[in-house]
């Protein structure tokens, strides 16, 4: 059996993920700018302008599951081509609709191919990382997302300015690129065989330091129909879960919704101070990601998701103190810091509890963040105007807190080999 220390170079698949995660971020960041210039135009309301936003979200989150099953029965490449090809002519097709019901359709649509495409990377990564490396891959993908995340609007904004159609072609033409790259260089003679990683599972997941001999992996789905029931016992895989959903209900949710509100707000700012602040976090998350994967593997899964949750949590809460401008950007930063954990973390501890082709069980990871992204703003938002920002971001906290006290429940690991 191949060995991989921690310090080898990655396996090629997972470069190739994170240039595809790289494509498809700068995509959705080009157009996320032009979809309110553009349902504008069909002559709708600010509530219309968020309902076709929320409709990509909804459907990518009750298609989650399905794509995991998809991802067991065909396997990930094709699931993951599949996906984007449906999103790239979504998208398309979407710059041509006539009418405002036809666009929710096809952005809805496009939820559905995002949730197929998002499975099957997440699920081909952590089955082709070896144990040792499952947190700096995770890393390495997610610092894909993270540039092109950050590259894109810029762009967006010019090109929305030219026509607000002319993003969602591009968005189009880059999804193609992506699915041709994954077709071409993710060949499915140089993947790992179905039944188990690319090594050996995570040593001792759910075991304490030196308390006795590894326990059996998990089973993986396609064999025997019962992984994910074996993952939800594991307190490891909870713990990922919780963590996870921490990440979509602020990092996705109410950090992009309700804190350039509260910027102007409360601290009577104008939005560029907004601007600067979520910018401190996406290069503190970027740089905190080049370590972040590295101490997964070779700190530990738990001590690093404590750590991860730990400062997301005491980001978030200081924005409960009085307002300050200081203060905003520092929690900002620093909730960036953790995130880069957050991002990494979890997503190895998967790939620890499901080695083989573990695509519900990635499903349901997945699942959960969207399920925060969606109920995070909506609840951040409601609080706010019943209460206010402080007891908003307290409950946000609290979210992140749980996180960190499913953390502490995760038994002792020993670092990969």
């Amino acid at each position: 059996m191949r060995r991989h220390g921690k310090d080898s170079p990655l396996p090629r698949e997972v470069g190739v993920l994170a240039i595809v995660a790289f494509v498809v971020a700068l995509g959705f960041g080009i157009v996320a700018p032009a979809i309110p210039l553009f349902v504008r135009d069909y002559g709708v309301g600010t509530t219309a302008v968020g309902f076709a936003i929320s409709a990509f979200a909804f459907f990518r989150f009750v298609s989650a599951f399905a794509g995991g099953s998809l991802v067991e029965r065909i396997g990930e490449r094709a699931v993951l081509a599949a996906g984007l090809a449906i999103v790239a002519v979504a998208t398309a097709a979407a710059a041509l609709a006539g009418n405002f019901p036809l666009f929710v359709a096809l952005r809805a649509a496009g939820g559905i191919g995002s949730a197929m495409f998002t499975v099957a990377a997440l699920s081909l990564l952590l089955r082709t990382a070896p144990a040792a490396q499952r947190g700096r891959a995770a890393a390495t993908y997610q610092g894909g997302f993270i540039l092109g995340g950050i590259a894109g609007p810029a762009a967006g904004g010019f090109l929305a300015e030219i026509s607000p159609r002319l993003p969602f072609f591009v968005y189009g033409g880059f999804l193609l690129v992506a699915g041709v790259v994954a077709l071409v260089l993710l060949r499915p003679a140089a993947l790992p065989p179905v039944g188990g990683a690319a090594d050996d599972p995570h040593p001792a997941v759910d075991q304490v330091r030196g308390a006795g001999p590894a326990p059996a992996a998990v089973p993986a789905l396609g064999e025997d129909g019962g992984g994910l029931r074996a993952a939800l016992r594991s307190r490891a895989y909870v713990a990922a879960l919780v963590a996870n959903l921490g990440v979509g209900w602020v990092l996705f949710g109410v950090r992009n919704s309700l804190v350039p509100l509260y910027v102007t707000e409360e601290l009577g700012k104008t939005v560029a101070w907004a601007g600067a602040g979520l910018l401190a976090g996406s290069v503190a998350q970027a740089i905190g990601l080049l370590r972040a994967g590295r101490l997964a593997d070779t700190w530990g899964r738990r001590p690093s998701l404590l750590l991860g949750s730990g400062l997301a949590t005491a980001a978030i809460a200081v924005l409960v103190l009085p307002p300050s401008t200081a203060a905003f950007l520092l929690s900002m930063a620093t909730f960036g810091l953790g995130a880069s954990l957050l991002a990494s973390v979890p997503a190895a501890v998967v790939g620890d509890v499901s080695p083989g082709r573990g695509g519900r069980v990635v499903a349901v990871f997945q699942m959960v963040a969207d399920l925060g992204a969606v109920a995070g703003p909506l609840v951040a938002g409601w609080l706010t105007d019943a209460f206010s920002y402080q007891v908003a971001f307290a409950v946000s906290a609290a979210v992140l807190g749980a996180a960190l006290v499913a953390a502490l429940a995760m038994p002792r690991d020993r670092p990969a080999a």
